[in-house]
C-alpha cells in the first residue's frame, strides 16, 4: 500500500497570486455593470428601468383620483364670498311700512399673493378711497393670506375708480348692507346687524333665532324677496310721535332719560315703543353705551306709586276689602325703627277711592299687610312680576327682589318700594287689572285677538278689573292723573314717584317717575306708560319734579296725538253706566279740595 505524500510546500507554482478588489474598484464595476452597454446584460437594465416608471405613473395616478374623487376644499375667497352673500327678511310695521331691508353694495376685496408690486398697490387704494389706513393696508397686502378685505361697502363711484387703477389681485365681491330709512326710530325695538349682516340686537337678533343664519351657513342661497317680511305689531307713525314728545319732555324737563310705550290691552301687542339716549342703526357705533341701554326691557326700576294699583288689586281680588272699606291713615304707619309717611297726608280714615287718589303710602300698606307676605308673594308672581319677562326681545332684566321677604319688604313694596322690575313687565301687569283679569304677556309681532285669548290665564276677576278703571278714571277726573284728562277720551291713570337708589340709601334729590294710563277707561283698548329718570323742577312745573308734573303731562300730549293715529278718534260725549257694580255699590267722589301726589 502506498501512502500518499503531502505537497511539497517548496515547490515553485507558475500560476500568479489571487488579488482582492478594493472598494473603489468594487463601485467602478457595479455602475459599469448598470450603465455599460454589454448586450447581454441589457434586459436586466430595462426591466428595472421600467418598474421605475411604472411606480411613478402610480403614484401620479393614484393622487389624480384623489384630487378626482375628493371635495374641493373651499378657499378664503368663497367663504367670503359666502358670508356676504347673506340676506335676511326685510321687517315691517303692522301698516307694512318699511322698518328695515337689504340694498345690493360692492366690496373691495384684494389677494395679497397675486399683487406684483404691493408699496404702489397701497399708494393708488389709498388715493381713490381717502378712508382707508394705508398702514393697516400694507400689513394685510404684505401677509401670506390667500384673501383679505380692503373696503366694504363701497360707493358706484368708489367702485368705478378702483376699477380703472386696473390692480392685479384685487377685485369685487356684491355683499348685502341692512339699511334702516327711518333711522333711531324704533331703533331699541329694530335692532341692528353687524359688518357681516348678522343680527346683534334686537328683532335683527331675533330673526337670526328663527334660523335665517343657520341656513346661510348651511350654503342655502336664499333671496331676500323669496322670504316673507317680518311684520311687527309696532306702528311707524305713532312710535315717531312718541320719541318725538320724550325728546322734547327730556328737553323741558332736563331729565337724564326717558321711555314710554303703547300696549294693546287685549291681544298684549306693542304699538309704540320708544327710549332715550337712543342710536341709528344704520351707524350703532354707540348702540352699545350704557346710557343708550333700552330703559322698558333693560332697565329695572321702582316703580313707585303705580305699584299701588297692584296693591290695592290684590286686597279686592282677596275680599280683604271693597268700594267702601275705610282704612285708617291718621297717623305714621311704624314698624320697628322704620317710618312710613303719606307724601300729601290727610291724616284721617280714608275710603278705597280716596286712598288712590290721594295716594296715601300709610293706606296701601295696610292693606297689603291684610293679605299677607305669603299672600302678597303669590299674588305678583301670578302677576309675572317675580320672574324674568321673556318676549322676541333677546334683551332682558330679571327682577331685582329682596334677598329675604317679610313684613316690612310688603309694606314697601305696597306702595312701589324695595322691587325693580323693568317697566315693560309692570305694563303687563296693569293691563291684566282693566282688561278684565287676564295676563296676555306682551309681543312685539302681530296677534289675534283669539291667539292672545288662547294663552293668558285669568289671575283677577272681571269684578275687580272694572273696579280698577273706575279707580283709574277717578284719578283723572279729581286726582294726581288730571293731566290726561282729555275731552273725548275718557282716560285713566295713576302716578308714581320714586326716590334713587344710590350707593345704597334712597337719594332725596334724585327721583324716577312713571305714568300709566288707559284709555277708554270704560272699556280699554291702549295702556299708554311714561317714565323720566332724573327730571328736574322747572319753572314750567313750579319746581315740581314729581310724576304729575313730567311723565303725566308727557302722557296727556302722547295720547291726543297717538290715538288719532290709530283709529280711537275723540267721543263726543262721555259715556253712561260705565261702571255698573261699582255704581251698585253706592260709591262717590271722595272729598275735593285735597292735594294729591
Amino acid at each position: 500500500m502506498v501512502t500518499p505524500q503531502a505537497p511539497d510546500m517548496n515547490v515553485d507554482d507558475d500560476r500568479p497570486p489571487v488579488r482582492r478588489r478594493t472598494f473603489r474598484e468594487k463601485v467602478v464595476g457595479c455602475v459599469r455593470d448598470m450603465f455599460g452597454t454589454s448586450l447581454d446584460r441589457s434586459g436586466g437594465r430595462i426591466r428595472l428601468v421600467a418598474i421605475l416608471f411604472l411606480g411613478v405613473y402610480c403614484v401620479i395616478g393614484g393622487r389624480l383620483l384623489y384630487l378626482g374623487f375628493a371635495p374641493e376644499p373651499q378657499n378664503l375667497r368663497r367663504v367670503a364670498a359666502e358670508a356676504s352673500s347673506r340676506a335676511r327678511p326685510a321687517i315691517v310695521d303692522r301698516n307694512g311700512e318699511i322698518l328695515a331691508t337689504d340694498v345690493k353694495i360692492d366690496s373691495v376685496f384684494a389677494e395679497p399673493r397675486n399683487i406684483v408690486d404691493k408699496d404702489e398697490a397701497v399708494e393708488l387704494l389709498t388715493a381713490v378711497l381717502p378712508d382707508l389706513d394705508a398702514k393697516e393696508l400694507r400689513e394685510k397686502l404684505g401677509s401670506r393670506r390667500g384673501f383679505v378685505w380692503v373696503k366694504r361697502g363701497v360707493t358706484p363711484k368708489e367702485r368705478a375708480e378702483v376699477f380703472r387703477l386696473g390692480l392685479p389681485g384685487v377685485g369685487f365681491l356684491p355683499e348685502h348692507k341692512r339699511v334702516y330709512p327711518n333711522g333711531p326710530v324704533a331703533a331699541h325695538v329694530i335692532g341692528f346687524t353687524n359688518i357681516d349682516n348678522i343680527g346683534i340686537a334686537g328683532i335683527e337678533k331675533y330673526i337670526d333665532g328663527l334660523g335665517f343664519a343657520d341656513l346661510s351657513s348651511a350654503g342655502f342661497k336664499v333671496r331676500a324677496d323669496q322670504m316673507a317680511p317680518i311684520r311687527l305689531s309696532i306702528d311707524l307713525k305713532a312710535t315717531h310721535a312718541v320719541r318725538d314728545e320724550l325728546m322734547k319732555g327730556i328737553e323741558r324737563y332736563k331729565a337724564k332719560a326717558a321711555a314710554a310705550a303703547i300696549m294693546d290691552v287685549n291681544t298684549g301687542e306693542i304699538i309704540a315703543l320708544a327710549s332715550l339716549p337712543d342710536y341709528d342703526p344704520n351707524n350703532p357705533v354707540d348702540a352699545l353705551e350704557p346710557t343708550r341701554i333700552n330703559h322698558m326691557t333693560v332697565g329695572v326700576h321702582e316703580m313707585g306709586s303705580t305699584f299701588k294699583a297692584l296693591t290695592l288689586a290684590m286686597a279686592l281680588d282677596a275680599r280683604k276689602v271693597n268700594m267702601n272699606t275705610r282704612i285708617d291713615a291718621r297717623a305714621a304707619l311704624r314698624y320697628g325703627r322704620h317710618t312710613i309717611n303719606d307724601f300729601k297726608g290727610q291724616h284721617r280714615a280714608l275710603t278705597l277711592s280716596e286712598v288712590f287718589t290721594y295716594s296715601s303710602n300709610i293706606a296701601t300698606a295696610r292693606a297689603a299687610l291684610m293679605v299677607g307676605v305669603e299672600g302678597h308673594q303669590a299674588f305678583l308672581r301670578k302677576m309675572g312680576q317675580l320672574d324674568r319677562m321673556r318676549t322676541e326681545m333677546p334683551e332682558s332684566a330679571a327682577p331685582m327682589l329682596p334677598p329675604r321677604w317679610g313684613e316690612l319688604n310688603t309694606i314697601t313694596i305696597a306702595f312701589g318700594h324695595g322691587l325693580a322690575v323693568a317697566p315693560l313687565q309692570s305694563m303687563m301687569a296693569v293691563g291684566a287689572l282693566v282688561n278684565g283679569g287676564k295676563l296676555v304677556h306682551p309681543t312685539f309681532r302681530v296677534r289675534s285677538m283669539e291667539e292672545a285669548q288662547a294663552n293668558a290665564p285669568q289671575v283677577i276677576r272681571a269684578e275687580t278689573s272694572e273696579q280698577m278703571r273706575y279707580l283709574m278714571r277717578l284719578n283723572a277726573e279729581v286726582g294726581s292723573a288730571r293731566n290726561i284728562n282729555i275731552p273725548g277720551y275718557f282716560a285713566g291713570g295713576k302716578t308714581g314717584t320714586a326716590n334713587k337708589v344710590v350707593n345704597g340709601r334712597y337719594a332725596n334729590d334724585r327721583v324716577f317717575t312713571t305714568f300709566t294710563a288707559i284709555a277708554p277707561s270704560d272699556k280699554p283698548k291702549y295702556l299708554f306708560l311714561t317714565v323720566y329718570d332724573e327730571p328736574q323742577g322747572v319753572p314750567e312745573t313750579q319746581g315740581q319734579r314729581t310724576s304729575a308734573w313730567n311723565a303725566g303731562a308727557t302722557t296727556g300730549r302722547i295720547i291726543e296725538r297717538v290715538t288719532p293715529i290709530l283709529g280711537l278718534p275723540p267721543r263726543p260725549t262721555q259715556p253712561t253706566n260705565s261702571f255698573p257694580t261699582v255704581a251698585r255699590a253706592g260709591v262717590g267722589l271722595p272729598s275735593s279740595g285735597g292735594n294729591w301726589r
